[in-house]
């Protein structure tokens, strides 16, 4: 994608993440042995959470910007290449690729716990970044503190209204808090923030931060799903959206997401169970879950043309569910393939079958919607 795009109004784009692009070094509990040039941040995940839902031609409709240092190696940029998608891949050889480093460690003989630092400065995306075609896109990822937020949804919608070319629809936002300002500190600043976005959607860990309170039990490190679900109340009493008919969901790992509006929250289970050897690092999960939200809101929502597709927060969060479940079998990212009748594969699954597969599961535990 060029980063001129005359052609900008002929170009349909669903769904672009203002996440980072990182190349991972991950350091595993001994004996396993450490891997490094793995794809990775944020951003790469909820584009792949978007992709894994977008077989050709929709791959073009996923939207995401990689910085390419002088350092950036070759098998990564053909891997990027080879998902078809609308990444805008700027070179910046003045500079190394933004890196960082993973390190797992036990915690209370119990879950590993995982820790990161940058390696090499990293470089952030907002919305100056995006070319007139990735402006364009008709949902929005944005990962970072409540006052940025504010600013790149903002700006988004300002940088819209001084194309020159009108844009026939509203882009949705869904926003995922940055973990390292989920505090108590930033409570006030998050329920300002959460007018300016259609969905929220931290995990339950980060949620309770905000209230200082803690969403995993410390007797036997279970989630209280109590709190969890006061939390989103709060959230939801002070309103998300413009028009406070916004969703709160809420990541949860093994235990599925919580889906909350002011109509009706449940649970939903993730599609792998807990202790299911399929899960190998759960690392970009849940971008990738936020990935497949977005462009399941965006395309199955009610509505069409000019108007703001009504939120299929149901619908969307089951894809997102089947999005993050690709995510997490193996270290980096799941891989593309092709069935025998030409069908896209990834790790070997057809994705419409393992979406038919969770839905049959859900409607067994009887959830209707």
């Amino acid at each position: 994608m060029a980063s001129n795009d005359e052609d900008a109004p002929a170009v349909r784009v669903d769904f672009v993440t203002l996440g980072m692009f990182i190349i991972d070094e991950i350091h595993f509990l001994p004996p396993r042995p450490p891997v490094r040039d793995i794809v990775g941040g944020a951003g790469t995940y909820a584009a792949l959470g978007a992709r894994v839902l977008s077989p050709p031609p929709l791959s073009r409709t996923v939207g995401w910007i990689v910085d390419c240092g002088s350092d950036f190696p070759a098998p990564l940029r053909s891997l990027i290449q080879s998902w078809d998608t609308a990444c805008l891949m700027r070179e910046t050889p003045e500079r190394y690729t933004t890196r960082g480093w993973n390190g797992y460690s036990d915690h209370d003989h119990r879950v590993p716990q995982k820790a990161f630092t940058y390696t090499t400065p990293k470089l952030r995306l907002d919305q100056n970044s995006l070319t007139p075609t990735l402006l364009r896109s008709r949902s929005f990822h944005i990962i970072c503190s409540p006052e940025r937020c504010i600013d790149m949804s903002t700006g988004i919608r300002n940088r819209l209204d001084e194309l020159p070319a009108p844009v026939e629809h509203q882009p949705l936002f869904v926003w995922e808090p940055v973990p390292d300002l989920c505090e108590a500190d930033e409570l006030d600043n998050c329920l300002r923030a959460l007018r300016y976005v259609d969905v929220v959607s931290a995990n339950h860990e980060e949620l309770c931060a905000f209230f200082g309170r803690k969403a995993i039990r410390e007797e036997d490190g279970s989630l209280d799903r109590p709190i969890v679900e006061w939390c989103c109340s709060v959230l939801l009493g002070s309103g998300v959206g413009a028009d406070k008919k916004g969703a709160v969901v809420i990541r949860a790992g093994k235990e599925g997401c919580y889906v909350a509006t002011r109509e009706k929250n449940y649970w939903l289970p993730a599609f792998h169970k807990d202790g299911s050897e399929k899960v190998v690092d759960p690392t970009g999960g849940g971008n990738a879950f936020l990935g497949g939200l977005c462009v399941g809101l965006v395309r199955y929502g009610e509505g069409s043309g000019k108007a703001r597709p009504v939120l299929s927060i149901h619908d969307a969060s089951v894809l997102a569910n089947v999005a993050a479940s690709f995510a997490i079998e193996q270290v980096g990212p799941p891989t593309l393939g092709k069935a025998e009748d030409g069908t896209e594969t990834w790790n070997g699954v057809v994705v419409e079958e393992r979406v038919k597969e969770y839905r049959q599961g859900l409607a067994g535990l009887g959830y209707v919607q």
